[in-house]
């Protein structure tokens, strides 16, 4: 099984890091099947976040007994040092542990640093010197704070959107990170579930040997897919270049990658699914998108009041009410030929 440094943190894990953003989606009980079985074939790094709801419960529940086995990557939201303590508290006793070995600032809108007037950096610090936590990191979408988190040396880890449809600035900052020292996780690694082949992700990923991709799993047969390739790493050949060309044409420009920063929105509109139907029916069974339920959440883009929020929240710049629109048309049409 090939494993991964993280940079100066020295934590090394093998490649199939556990995101567990899904496991919100499933029951207690399910989320504990799935975690041990990922845990006994010798998954160590878990990653959630205290903004995934129950994740940090489960995943708690789950590793009660093995904490000194495991890496806990989690993340804060916070804009203040009082949401930063009571968040942290929290996850600490959520997660049941008393430290936490990864601590980063979730997707913030600057980087944090000492003496820019938040506090946040400086309670990450003081976090640090009681033993809450052990490392300190942050996630982006955004390739300006990523760099100026790079170039600060305040960071150990970067999490960033990293899969076979990055761009040449995506592969500059992974690499920018290796130079550092500092420890590279690919979040979105399946592009939020447009990727669909999980032997291609993975062998793009283990072309490099500094990066850790985690994957969100939330059934045992997604779960099955990463630990196959862990044990056979497929070999990212000619066949698989040219597979992912055509994924990177199909996929080139503007399109949702599903990270939910959008939400929530005010006319209860799923964003996340609505934004890219198109690409969703195009890339796995129709079928799987033409019942009710996914009808009347395509009705719902046609509440949308044009407020903006979206827009404001998305760290990839995108139109999201057009998007919304476009998607719909398409879905329409795709619905009406179906029937």
């Amino acid at each position: 099984m090939s494993e991964v440094r993280l940079g100066k943190t020295e934590i090394v894990s093998d490649k199939n890091g556990f995101g567990a953003l899904p496991i919100q989606r499933i029951s207690f009980d399910e989320a504990e099947k799935l975690i041990l079985k990922a845990y006994d074939a010798g998954i160590t790094y878990f990653d959630t976040a205290r903004f995934y709801t129950d994740s940090e419960q489960k995943l708690g529940r789950a590793l009660k007994g093995k904490r000194h086995d495991v890496t806990i990557a989690t993340k804060t939201m916070c804009t203040t040092t009082e949401e930063f303590w009571a968040q942290l508290d929290q996850s600490l006793t959520d997660l049941d542990t008393d430290y936490i070995d990864l601590y980063q600032f979730h997707n913030p809108d600057f980087c944090p640093k000492p003496g820019d007037g938040s506090g946040l950096y400086e309670a990450m610090l003081e976090a640090k010197k009681q033993g809450k936590i052990l490392h300190i990191g942050i996630t982006n979408h955004r390739l300006a704070i990523a760099d100026e988190a790079v170039e600060s040396g305040l960071y150990e880890t970067m999490q960033f959107p990293f899969s076979y449809l990055a761009s040449p600035e995506d592969l500059a900052l992974a690499e920018k990170c290796r130079d550092h020292d500092m420890g590279f996780i690919a979040m979105k690694a399946l592009s939020g579930g447009l990727i669909t082949r999980a032997d291609v992700a993975y062998a793009f990923c283990d072309k490099y040997d500094y990066v850790l991709p985690i994957w969100g799993v939330q059934k045992m047969s997604e779960l099955d897919d990463f630990l196959a390739c862990a044990k056979n790493p497929p070999v990212y050949d000619g066949a698989m270049e040219a597979f992912v060309a055509k994924e990177r044409e199909q996929l080139a420009g503007d399109f949702c990658r599903g990270c939910g920063y959008c939400l929530p929105c005010p006319q209860g509109i799923n964003i996340p699914d609505c934004a890219r139907m198109s690409l969703l029916i195009r890339r796995a069974p129709i079928e799987l998108y033409m019942n009710d339920d996914y009808q009347a959440q395509m009705q719902q883009v046609k509440e949308c009041i044009h407020c903006d929020q979206c827009n404001g929240r998305c760290p990839y710049g995108l139109d999201t009410p057009a998007l919304l629109e476009k998607n719909l048309k398409d879905y329409e049409q795709q619905l009406a030929a179906h029937h």
